[in-house]
């Protein structure tokens, strides 16, 4: 036997191992017909999706085991993928709702047989406090919340038990969608309080660690780094009972081992692989490869244009013309992607995001610009990435640094640890940047708003651009009620961004996962984690 291929068979041994200690006792009594066995490199730093420094396999917490008062119902795609209807909002905790007149007070009736996992009725009370909380935290829940316009404790209100009011400054079209993300979930109040104190009121070191909440599953079982076990919460109202009553969440550091565990039939999800492998899979046709084009994704190329020499737009052209479309799509990506370059010069955009830029690869063309602009022997600079995306960033990097190279633009590659990376965004010090963005609620005005928008400080504007007309643009279209004069600012939008280039869009990513053909119900939501709820085997 190959050693390379010795090893991974010996590492995939281990992780089989230690994934059959995790279920050993349940699977003896019961076998794994309601056992679910998933892996993925990555898992999360905290329990609490209002913390500040959560990271996004937070959310896969607040997906499973807290209930929210909306979600959004679901369809069927050409290809049989279930994926979440945008245009629709359906009940959860609240059974039903009214919008004022005015869109300007929205009531919910809360379900009155809910109850928390230590069996508490869930309150109005606990939607308000829960809400208070976050908007209070600050850092990315208090910005997502406001999203919706709910920016204040006074806008909530538990009109009695059962009974919950919002009233918004003015209507906004993005406030339900927003109470459907996993941000605005409801906390067992009575629970929390016993452990806040003076200077933690909304108790958040004890909720990093624990839960207090009343969805569909409760956390058995949580080793940070290692895996997460939830377990069905019998009890729970706010939607069908799920299939799985366990559910083995194993981080796997290594994409081979991850890749062996589903191909051997040792679990049964594999998320976080490799293009390659997934595209391999797919080919194969042994395991259940679904890929669904992640909504108002952009994988890009941003350049800080408050620094020199990307202060100038003829620069930031020239690198849009020697971005290596084809070789990032077909080398870093294995097609697991839709191209968001190449439309026809001068056509007229649509009023939806992302959408195709103009630009492609032309060397000679950048070459020209690149001399307009006064650097006809190019000039060295820095491209960062985040080691935690290595598998696709530094294949893209690379290309990028080779393509740039052949246009006078000498780019050293830096490597950013993924602990770091947020905290290196924020710094906006960064010359040029590989890295992506997709938007929770599918509206261009919202993309833009965390990603354009010279007036927030978004973490997410890594090309610290500021242009007081696009700002205004974002602003009116938040709140425009007139379809055409809505229309007409999306497309301004995109026109202007795509003019200015401080940011070049490559491409939009598949979200792919690998399931064994006897995996039914998988369903795709817009904050890309593993909805155990509706998840079966056959």
């Amino acid at each position: 036997m190959h050693i390379t291929n010795a090893l991974k068979t010996a590492a995939a041994a281990a992780a089989i191992g230690g994934l059959a200690l995790a279920v050993s006792s349940h699977a003896q009594a019961q076998g794994r017909s309601d056992i679910l066995i998933a892996v993925g490199e990555q898992g999360p730093n905290s329990l609490d999706t209002h913390g500040t420094a959560a990271n996004d396999y937070t959310r896969m917490i607040a997906w499973n085991v807290y209930d929210r008062l909306v979600s959004h119902g679901t369809k069927t795609l050409d290809d049989g993928t279930v994926v979440y209807d945008v245009n629709t909002v359906t009940p959860e905790l609240a059974e039903s709702w009214e919008v004022s007149e005015d869109g300007t007070v929205i009531t919910f009736h809360l379900r009155k047989d809910a109850v928390f996992h230590d069996g508490s009725p869930v309150t109005a009370h606990d939607v308000k406090w829960s809400f208070d909380r976050a908007v209070t935290v600050g850092g990315f829940p208090s910005i997502q919340m406001a999203a919706g316009s709910f920016e204040k404790p006074e806008q909530f209100k538990a009109i009695d038990d059962h009974t919950f009011q919002i009233t918004l400054p003015k209507a906004n079209k993005l406030a339900l969608p927003d109470l459907t993300v996993p941000v605005p979930i409801v906390i067992n109040a009575d629970v929390a309080k016993e452990h806040a104190t003076e200077e933690d009121p909304w108790a958040l070191e004890w909720l990093q660690r624990n839960t207090a909440g009343g969805g569909a599953y409760e956390i058995e079982a949580w080793r940070p780094g290692s895996e997460i076990v939830f377990s069905r919460f019998e009890d729970w109202k706010s939607g069908p009972l799920p299939a799985m009553q366990r559910v083995v969440y194993r981080q796997v550091p290594s994409a081979g081992t991850r890749r062996a565990l589903i191909e051997r039939g040792d679990v049964d999800i594999s998320i976080g692989l490799p293009p390659k492998d997934f595209a391999e899979m797919e080919e194969a046709g042994d395991i259940n490869v679904v890929g669904v084009p992640v909504q108002s994704a952009v994988l890009y190329i941003d350049m800080n244009v408050a620094m020199p020499p990307f202060d100038n737009k003829l620069v930031r052209k020239a690198v849009a013309y020697a971005v290596p479309y084809e070789e990032i799509m077909s080398s870093a990506l294995y097609g697991r992607a839709l191209p968001m370059f190449g439309a026809e010069p001068g056509a007229p955009y649509e009023p939806t995001w992302p959408v195709p830029s103009p630009y492609h690869t032309d060397l000679e063309k950048a070459k020209a610009l690149l001399t307009e602009a006064g650097f006809p022997d190019g000039f060295e600079t820095q491209l960062y990435y985040d080691l935690g995306q290595a598998t696709t960033r530094e294949p893209i990097a690379l290309l990028v640094q080779e393509s740039l190279g052949k246009i006078g633009i000498r780019a050293q590659v830096n490597k950013v640890p993924g602990s770091n990376w947020f905290a290196q965004m924020a710094e906006k010090s960064m010359p040029m940047v590989v890295a992506d963005f997709y938007a929770w609620l599918d509206w261009p005005e919202y993309h833009f708003f965390w990603t354009y928008h010279g007036g927030n400080n978004s973490v997410f504007n890594t090309a610290n651009y500021v242009n007081p007309t696009l700002d205004a643009m974002i602003d009116q279209a938040r709140f425009e009620t007139d379809q055409g004069v809505y229309e007409n600012l999306i497309k301004d939008m995109v026109g202007l961004v795509m003019e200015e280039v401080p940011r070049v869009p490559i491409l939009r990513w598949y979200l792919d996962t690998a399931m064994q053909p006897n995996i039914e119900g998988y369903t795709y939501w817009f904050h890309t984690m593993l909805d155990f709820r509706t998840l079966s085997k056959e």
